[in-house]
């Protein structure tokens, strides 16, 4: 029983990368172009608000730095680094830089929550780097030292938060809704002053950007972030680290349905590898 709830909770957090997968065609294909930091912020701050409303509960003492620190990390800081290497790299190569994050949580795994250090892990690491790099990867991809920095910076944030989150672990009077709550606010409201500053407002809003916005915000974050946080809390942090390879994979299924984008030989390739890493990365002994 406990190895069909291991799969379960395996299945169900592996959602939420997928559905962050939608969220590169939303942006570029449907919102008002060029604010990509104001889609983050839709998406984050008036989810965290709707789950607070309906929670009505607060941190306490210490737990009120610390999800300060959780919300900058996974949400304020790690969308802000995404967007600025969006910016100034091509999408493939941001995707590669953010695959990085399995290698960057296992080694703050080892230091923090005192985990063995496998040959299996580092080898899923790599076959996920590869994987994604068949993926997006072409030959005239060219680096900008900017973008890299600020690719690495979110992977970072990303990876440090994720290791905080397993590491602190939840606090006893936050529900998952009110704890992802929380996190979403400080995040939103942490990136609001910014996507103002840098994009101010869009001046025109049709029904369907609308629409768009509300699936971030009910889809791309409520739901989301909530099956993440709780796969964190039921799952190894190392395996959690390596379903964020779906989201390329995601992204990709996705812009060859609605953008007719095709596949070559070579990606399909990497997607088979992406698949093959996640799956090596979960404990054998729990299944």
């Amino acid at each position: 029983m406990s190895e069909i709830r291991f799969i379960r909770n395996i299945l169900l957090t592996a959602l939420a990368p997928i559905v962050w997968g939608s969220t590169y065609i939303i942006t570029t294909e449907i919102l008002p172009p060029n604010m990509p930091l104001l889609a983050s912020t839709i998406r984050a701050l008036p989810a965290g608000i709707l789950l607070l409303l309906i929670c009505r509960t607060a941190p306490k003492g210490i737990w009120w730095l610390r999800i300060m620190v959780l919300g900058l990390l996974n949400i304020g800081a790690f969308f802000y680094f995404l967007f600025v290497a969006a910016g100034y790299l091509p999408g493939g190569t941001a995707s590669l830089i953010v695959a990085c994050q399995p290698i960057i949580v296992i080694l703050l795994s080892t230091c923090l929550l005192k985990t063995s250090l496998t040959i299996k892990h580092t080898i899923s690491a790599i076959l996920g780097i590869i994987g994604i790099s068949l993926l997006v990867l072409n030959s005239t991809t060219h680096l900008n030292w900017q973008g890299v920095i600020a690719g690495l910076a979110g992977c970072g944030c990303m990876s440090l938060g994720v290791v905080l989150t397993k590491y602190w672990h939840r606090p006893t009077n936050l529900s998952l809704l009110s704890f992802t709550g929380w996190q979403l606010t400080f995040g939103g409201l942490m990136l609001l002053p910014v996507a103002i500053y840098m994009e101010g407002l869009p001046q025109h809003l049709t029904v369907t950007n609308i629409l768009s916005y509300s699936y971030l915000c009910l889809v791309g974050a409520v739901f989301s972030y909530i099956i993440w946080f709780r796969g964190i809390e039921k799952l190894p942090v190392v395996t959690i680290s390596f379903l964020g390879f779906l989201s390329a994979l995601s992204a990709c299924i996705l812009g060859y349905l609605f953008l007719k984008q095709t596949f070559s030989l070579l990606q399909l390739l990497g997607a088979c590898t992406i698949i093959i890493a996640v799956w090596l990365s979960i404990p054998r002994n729990q299944i």
